[in-house]
Parts: C-alpha cells; structure tokens; sequence
C-alpha cells in the first residue's frame, strides 16, 4: 500500500462538532506519525443545506485547534461527474440495475415495515427485471446489486473482526433519480481518487463501510484499512448532538478555552497512553496508535476541560498566555487600550491565579481595565462607619509613602488592624470592595500594587 493517507470529511451543513473535531484529531496524528499526508474533503453534495459560512467555519475552527491538512481542500460538488461515471461503470458491468419504483411505492413498503416493527429493507423488485418492463413516465434510480448470500468481515483496527450476514445490506441507492449521486457512492469514488489509505471515524459509520467495501470490489480497487472510533456522549449518556450546549469549538472559544488544552482534552477522550494526562503536540504525534483507542463511548466532561484550561493556563509561557488573552478579548470581549494591556500584562502572574478560563482572567482585571469602579449594593453595605474610618486610615499613611512596596503595604494594614482592633479581613475587606468593586478578587497586596499611586488614592476618597 502506497504513503499513509487520511481524511476528515465534513459536511457544511452546521458549524463543526466537538466529536468531529476529534476525529479530525486522530486522523491528522495518525497520518503525522506515519509520516503521511493528511486532508480535508468538504462533502457539500447536499445542496439545499451547504453553506459557505459553515465550510468556512469549520475550516477557520480545525486551524483554531492547531489541525492543518495538505494541499487545498478537497470539494466533492467538484467531482460529481466522476461519481456518476463510476455508477455508470456499475451498472455496465452487472453491479447495479435500474430502479423504477416511484416515491409512493417506497413509502408503502417502508410503511409496511413500520407496521410490523421491523427495520426497512428495499424488497429488490427491479433486481433482475429487464428494461422492457420499465415504466414510461419514471425516472430510474440506480441501485447497488448487493451480495446477497454468505457473509463479509470487516477487519477493524479499533473494533477488530466484524461479520455481518450479506442479506442484511439492502440494495442501496447510488443515484437519485434526478441523477444525483449518493453519499455511499460519492464517498467511495472520493476517498479512491485522494489515494486515502486509512479512513478513521465513527462507528456510526460501520453500515455504510460494508456498503463502501462491495464498491470498492465491484470496481477492482484497493480496500483501505477502517477504523472506526466509538461516539462522544453527554454525561447523562445520551449520543451528543449539534443542538447540546459545549458541542461545538465556538461554545469553548467564546468562553476562553485555550485551544490546545482541548485539543489535549480531546486527545484523551477515548485514548490512552500509559498513565499520561497531558501531551505537547510532539508527543502526541509520537505516542499516538489506533491501539490505544477504547471500544466504549466517552463521555464529554466539562469539568475535566476546565481542568486540563487551568492546567495550561498556570504553565503556558506568560507573553503566549497574554497574546491569547488580547486575541480573546478582540473577538468576544473589548480590544484592551494598550496602556491597561501593559498593566494587566504585568499583574499575570496573579490574575491568572484560580482562573480555569480565560473569560476568568478578564472578570478578574476589570478593576484594571476600567476608571470607575462599580460597587453593587450588596457589598456597599459591607463598608460602614468602622470599614470607612480604616479607609480614611489608610490613605493618611499611604499618601506618606515614597517607596511602594509590600513591605511597607504590610506595616502600615498590621497598624490598622492593631489600632482599630480587628483582623486582616476587617481591612482587606473594604480596601478590596474600594479598589476592585467587589469583596472577591485578587490579593490585596497585588491589587493596590498593580495600579498607580494617586489611582488608589482616588478610588479610596471617592468611597470615604
């Protein structure tokens, strides 16, 4: 078999999901490991439902997460002709017929199979009758001539040995009859023309490989290996779809995932290697195997992925962490003014500090970000007469220093607390609620020192 050659195939008919992201992940690792090539093939046969935004974004969303497929993208409305030439071979060489049945008769039998509970199968009418018998006024679709006696294995490389009895495979479409191809069809011709070696999806896709597989020997092609990787569930268990929340990568961007924690997320979802959590993009590619992939579903873990978020968050080098934070805040938030980006850029290494997004980091650099402090009710009623009195305090010492410093921040709150007998929370508490607007919010030494002198003077007053 010829270079390794993998593919992810979308359909622009919704923004990309989180479980198509991820067998896009394993797809690219795998071609990348094996020093192959990998593709992107946008099926967008279905043309009521294609959209250009949805290709394009799902093209901008696998570049997000850091996954890059060779050579210009593959469009399959392109290669429409090639499909119907090869159902056309098909048909010339005894591997399809003909069928006249109208929509009305297919309803019927698909009706009757509905009364009796059991999953519809196309009766093969016009199996083996002859074009004499046609009807004048049909159009005919084509239909595949599936094997109909024995059995097929499908060699899996996840699920391993898979047999199906021949017989249950109906005789499936392969052109409409307004000449349109099929998906099993389309899919085959494409992955045959791109040279695909490897083809890794969902199981959900088991029946249709059993279909794909007779085309390919009916043509006297080159099977590819499969593998298919089991579905993403929620965590009630249920098949997770395009209308659950956090199913696509906009539902993590938005709120300030970082794009390779999820990728290393996903990578983990179903995958293992050894005991390892956490993998650079190198060792991702080195350990990745189809071996290490579970035979059950996974399921999709919020808290695991703010986890992983935080994770990155501590450890990523602080000038990426905050050019990703400017880029966060231009497309969902504001763009930071340059002079309030130096001092938050400045204050990361305590802003960052409990955050598991990056949404987090900017809740916590408001009191940076913004002149006037806003101050709800609730811990307005927090500053009464004593808290002000230790404000008015404060200023009175602060104003005296000439070297800012927590040293010096420390001696003049240790005062306080002496003199006005109380404890380190009867003065962090209001100096918080005055600086920040909030009694929750970083640590009092590092907020008075990541703003400017006279700024704390001013915040202070304006609540005295």
């Amino acid at each position: 078999m010829s270079k390794v050659a993998t593919r992810f195939a979308p359909s622009p008919t919704g923004p990309l999901h989180i479980g198509g992201v991820r067998t896009a992940l394993f797809n690219w690792l795998y071609s990348k490991k094996q020093k192959g090539s990998f593709f992107l093939r946008i099926e967008d046969t279905d043309k009521e439902r294609s959209k250009v935004e949805y290709k394009n974004q799902i093209i901008q969303s696998l570049k997000w997460i850091g996954i890059q497929n060779d050579g210009n993208e593959y469009i399959q409305s392109k290669k429409v002709n090639d499909h119907i030439k090869v159902a056309n071979e098909l048909l010339k060489n005894g591997h399809a017929y003909k069928c006249y049945c109208s929509n009305e008769e297919i309803e019927e039998q698909k009706n009757r199979a509905k009364q009796k509970k059991i999953p519809y199968v196309y009766n093969r009418k016009w199996r083996d009758k002859s074009d004499v018998d046609a009807p004048k006024d049909i159009n005919p679709a084509i239909r595949f001539k599936s094997k109909i006696d024995g059995s097929t294995v499908l060699k899996d490389l996840v699920q391993g040995d898979i047999e199906i009895e021949n017989n249950t495979i109906e005789d499936f479409v392969i052109l409409r009859n307004d000449g349109s191809p099929t998906y099993n069809l389309s899919a085959s011709v494409d992955d045959h023309l791109m040279d695909i070696t490897h083809i890794i999806r969902g199981d959900d896709h088991k029946i249709n490989t059993f279909k794909q597989m007779q085309i390919y020997l009916a043509m006297k092609w080159q099977l590819p290996y499969f593998a298919h990787i089991p579905l993403i569930h929620t965590t009630e268990g249920k098949k997770l779809s395009k209308r659950d929340k956090e199913s696509t990568l906009d539902d993590y961007s938005k709120i300030g995932i970082m794009p390779e924690a999820l990728r290393n997320y996903l990578l983990r979802l179903g995958w293992s290697f050894k005991d390892k959590e956490i993998f650079t993009e190198k060792e991702s590619i080195q350990y990745f195997n189809l071996e290490g992939i579970g035979k059950s579903p996974s399921k999709l873990d919020m808290s695991r992925i703010l986890s992983m978020n935080e994770h990155y968050i501590k450890n990523i080098d602080e000038n990426e962490l905050f050019a990703q934070f400017t880029k966060y805040c231009e497309n969902y938030r504001e763009k930071i003014p340059g002079d309030k980006g130096e001092k938050i850029k400045k204050s990361l290494n305590f802003l960052k500090n409990k955050a598991k997004t990056l949404e987090d980091i900017f809740n916590n650099s408001q009191y940076l970000i913004n002149d006037k402090i806003q101050i709800s009710s609730k811990d307005s009623e927090l500053l009464d007469d004593l808290s002000k009195k230790i404000l008015n305090d404060f200023v009175k010492e602060f104003e005296k220093l000439s070297n800012l410093n927590k040293e010096n921040l420390e001696k003049i709150i240790s005062n306080l607390i002496k003199n006005n007998k109380t404890n380190f929370k009867g003065v962090g508490q209001p100096l918080r609620i005055a600086l920040v607007g909030s009694k929750f919010g970083p640590g009092i030494y590092n907020i008075i020192l990541s703003l400017d002198k006279k700024e704390v003077i001013q915040r202070l007053k304006t609540v005295i």
